[in-house]
């Protein structure tokens, strides 16, 4: 995998994920679209071998797109549908190896082969989901999971159901 901008190399992950996190605690404002904006900008510059990285956001009982880095996405999914939908539904962060063979996937990017996505709940309600998608196979693994899921909950934690209109 390519060298990230991260001063710790990726192949320490816990290291990786913990300076990724610390770099996203510094980003933080108060402004939720701006935080999600420049969250999946962020990863998108410094995890290696990823080719989307950006949010679905919850509207009407659906994931419609929402900011992200990365080629034109699908703009509108169905909860239960589709990774994204998938991990929505059930309130569970997906991790994918072959997206080939993920029953229902729905290609955005014929690039991407694996994917990982991540709930975003407040209040015990889906607000919308991370995706991050690779052009390898198995791309992500338990340490990717853990270290995305410690960053959105930063991400979380400045972000209120309330703030989130559009």
């Amino acid at each position: 995998m390519e060298a990230s901008s991260l001063r710790i190399p990726y192949n320490n992950k816990n290291r990786f994920y913990a300076e990724l996190c610390s770099e996203i605690s510094g980003i933080l404002d108060s402004e939720w679209l701006m935080n999600f904006a420049n969250f999946s900008a962020l990863l998108k510059q410094h995890l290696p071998d990823v080719n989307w990285v950006g949010f679905y956001l919850e509207k009407e009982g659906a994931l419609i797109l929402g900011p992200f880095q990365g080629l034109p996405a699908c703009t509108k999914i169905a909860f239960g549908k589709g990774v994204c939908g998938t991990a929505a539904l059930s309130k569970k962060t997906l991790v994918v190896a072959d997206v080939d063979q993920f029953p229902g996937h729905i290609v955005c990017d014929a690039q991407s082969r694996s994917e990982i996505v991540i709930p975003l709940i407040i209040d015990n309600k889906v607000v919308g989901v991370l995706d991050v998608d690779s052009p390898l196979l198995q791309r992500f693994d338990s340490e990717d999971q853990k270290g995305l899921e410690q960053a959105v909950q930063l991400l979380m934690a400045k972000t209120s159901l309330a703030q989130i209109r559009f």
